[in-house]
């Protein structure tokens, strides 16, 4: 991402990021040595600070995405397969998919589509991205705001 060529996040939008990323720009991880994992909140384990209820509602979401993609993977396995095309027809069968997924859901039925409710999502991985990164203290601050403001 440090690249000249890295990822264009476009202002007022992010990414979540695991904790192999810095908080920066465009770039919300969770935060550092606070429950994180759904399974540390079950029962009546319930978040006990604002850091521990932004890490739950993160990681709700990383599951969703992972879920969003499980489910595409499972009804195009191209988009499961090492990838062959240029970028730009890559870009293309991703939303060629993304379309058609939605098209059947809406107007159509898939016998070869699992319900929902069957797709596992993809395991969460936190790991080391190879890059030494840094925390920018703006986007620390912002994140603080946003988990107070959860709370």
């Amino acid at each position: 991402m440090s690249r000249p060529d890295g990822i264009n996040i476009p202002d007022g939008k992010y990414y979540l990021g695991d904790a192999g990323y810095a908080c920066r720009p465009g770039v919300l991880p969770l935060f550092r040595k606070t429950r994180y994992h759904l399974n540390e909140f079950s029962g009546r384990n319930y978040p006990r600070t604002t850091q521990e209820l932004f890490n739950l509602r993160h990681s709700s979401l990383r599951v969703t995405v992972e879920r969003a993609f499980g489910a595409l993977k499972n009804r195009f396995k191209i988009l499961d397969q090492k990838p062959f095309h240029p970028y730009s027809t890559q870009v293309k069968l991703v939303l060629t998919c993304c379309i058609l997924h939605n098209w059947i859901l809406q107007w159509g039925f898939d016998e070869h589509m699992p319900e929902e409710e069957e797709v596992e999502p993809d395991d969460v991985v936190s790991s080391d991205h190879g890059v030494e990164a840094f925390d920018n203290d703006t986007w620390k601050n912002k994140r603080l705001e946003w988990a107070e403001a959860m709370w």
